[in-house]
């Protein structure tokens, strides 16, 4: 859960950034982060999540995603997996996930494009 000295949104914060630090592929990251809350709002986040998962792209970013959302907003685990949650649980519990989902993608976009602004990663 997030340290609750600090706000929901800085838990998102600190999350994100860790999560764009360790990202080995900056362009592909960057360019799938772009598009991924676009195609949550447009197929639904199940459908987003399984094609990131077809492709093969970003399984940082699905892990991170999936660590946010189901332990540290404490959205009711299903093995730790977030495409799995959603399959499995209620659809309440997909309204929130897409929600917090959103919210934190949100984060996570800005530090990409930050670090794009710095001259990349590694």
């Amino acid at each position: 859960m997030v340290d609750r000295r600090q706000t929901l949104d800085q838990g998102r914060a600190r999350h994100a950034w860790d999560l764009v630090q360790s990202v080995q592929d900056d362009e592909t990251f960057r360019t799938q982060v772009k598009k991924l809350p676009t195609r949550i709002r447009a197929a639904g986040m199940g459908q987003a999540l399984a094609f990131l998962e077809g492709k093969g792209y970003l399984p940082e970013l699905r892990v991170g995603l999936s660590d946010w959302v189901l332990k540290h907003r404490g959205l009711r685990p299903s093995g730790g997996d977030l495409l799995r949650a959603i399959m499995e649980e209620p659809a309440d519990f997909l309204r929130r996930a897409t929600d917090e989902a959103l919210a934190y993608l949100q984060w996570v976009g800005r530090f990409a494009e930050a670090r794009e602004k710095q001259g990349g990663g590694r």
